[in-house]
């Protein structure tokens, strides 16, 4: 084996013979990879498009007495959760390693039409936006309860990945560096994973994008300086080699740490209230019973109104409609629903930009360097753990529930979520003091500064405090 290539100060770390070890593991073996993406492949298509064709499992089936019941708690208890949970050791390596919709868009692209990229698709803003029509479309289909609606959400998105890759980049991912709504998420909550494949020869001039090298999601190799688009595929890997990326170890939100050396940017802070809002909107509106005394009263007033259309149900393909299932949602529910997480989106999001304006402006006051703008975005990262915690128990409920199955009792599952909840918060403020310090801002003058940031975590997590009870 011959000597990995890393620089001097990399190699006397402890940790480098590790990750050597890991690269050199991985480079072997990478020939092997097309074949794990088509069993993936094989998988993804089971799980979402057998059971809408099989008859409805009994009300008192287990996970494995049906298919349906074991692709739904595959989807959502073991999936979704452990997803979230694997970025904060191994980054996004779901994308690069596992993923069949990135793997298939990649090889629709080698064959496909390869077009130039639109600036529609390569607006910052693209991911965020889908993101929010994916979770709102999620709720009014019930892609939680009903097979047809998750192989809609599903392979709807797996449709248009391979779309994408057909028209545009030839044999890039287009999909997944401008596009996948869970590439976005992984890719904000990999700036806190414990991994990062550096370049052995870095330049200097920030990052960039470069459609004509190796990296399938279009990364300048020699000017990166963040984790969120690179997919780990170690294709840019070559231990011996004196050129491309090494893969290196680092503590968990180092990154965010020091995010402003990390490209900080507004759509990835956008993707955190935003994205984060419409999620919790998701979750609310079906734990209350507010929601159907609200929506009887609206019912009524409609009716007596002669607004019928209100009341009758619209397509399957954008709201609930299964009446063998007892649910059927009208009009009505899709308004509801959408505008609700609409409106706790939009509310989230004016409260931690407050709460980030009020501590960029204290922080200024207090002598922290750089403009007000500047210091509100890289603040706006300490929300991260906070968020990621909230959308792992609020849409990561099976996870939970498969704890209680091997026999975790409820008061056990509820502490655990709650433990969660505090480390997430104290991880976010750990976050913010380090991003102050490095404004430059003074020991003792954090801790005022500090307070507002607090306030927004506590307040998201209060938000999300139905989840635990």
């Amino acid at each position: 084996m011959m000597l990995r290539q890393v620089p001097p100060e990399e190699r006397r770390r402890p940790s480098s013979r590790v990750a050597g070890a890991v690269e050199w593991w991985f480079v072997r073996n990478i020939r092997w990879l097309p074949q794990v993406h088509a069993a993936m492949f094989v998988v993804f298509v089971t799980l979402l498009l057998v059971p809408p064709f099989l008859a409805d499992p009994a009300e008192d089936a287990g996970i494995f007495d049906h298919l349906t019941v074991f692709a739904n708690f595959a989807l959502w208890g073991v999936w979704f959760p452990l997803l979230l949970l694997s970025v904060l050791v191994t980054g996004r390596s779901w994308c690069g390693l596992l993923c069949p919709m990135g793997a298939a868009s990649e090889a629709a692209s080698k064959r496909g039409l390869r077009l130039k990229a639109p600036a529609w698709l390569t607006w910052p803003g693209t991911p965020v936006v889908s993101f929010i029509i994916i979770t709102v479309l999620g709720q009014t289909t019930g892609v939680r309860s009903h097979p047809e609606a998750a192989a809609e959400i599903f392979g709807g998105t797996m449709a248009a990945a391979i779309v994408l890759g057909w028209l545009f980049a030839p044999g890039k991912r287009p999909w997944c560096r401008h596009a996948c709504p869970i590439g976005l998420l992984l890719g904000v909550f990999s700036r806190l994973g414990a991994v990062e494949f550096a370049p052995k020869r870095p330049e200097a001039g920030g990052d960039l994008w470069n459609a004509r090298g190796v990296c399938p999601t279009m990364i300048d190799l020699r000017h990166k300086t963040e984790s969120r688009h690179c997919i780990e595929c170690f294709r840019c890997v070559s231990p011996p080699a004196k050129g491309g990326l090494f893969l290196k170890f680092r503590l968990p939100g180092r990154e965010i740490e020091a995010i402003a050396d990390s490209n900080p940017n507004l759509s990835e802070l956008l993707f955190l209230v935003l994205g984060g809002g419409v999620a919790l909107g998701g979750f609310l509106w079906g734990v209350g019973k507010w929601f159907g005394r609200i929506r009887d009263v609206l019912g009524e007033w409609a009716i007596d109104r002669d607004l019928l259309w209100v009341v009758e149900s619209g397509p399957s393909w954008l709201m609930s409609v299964y009446p063998e299932r007892r649910e059927v949602f009208v009009w009505l529910d899709f308004l509801m629903i959408s505008s609700f997480m609409v409106a706790v989106m939009l509310a989230m999001t004016a409260l931690l930009s407050a709460c980030t304006l009020a501590e960029a402006w204290i922080a200024g006051r207090l002598g922290a360097g750089r403009s007000l703008s500047r210091r509100f975005l890289e603040l706006g990262y300490q929300y991260a753990p906070v968020a990621m915690v909230s959308l792992l128990i609020g849409l990561g409920g099976g996870l939970f529930s498969a704890l209680k199955m091997v026999g975790l009792t409820t008061e056990v599952v509820t502490g655990l979520k709650a433990a969660l909840f505090v480390l997430g918060t104290l991880w976010s403020l750990r976050l913010g003091e380090r991003i102050l310090a490095a404004q430059g801002l003074a020991p003792w003058r954090r801790i005022p500064a500090l307070l507002p940031g607090l306030a927004g975590s506590l307040a998201v997590a209060a938000a999300w405090a139905p989840a635990l009870f």
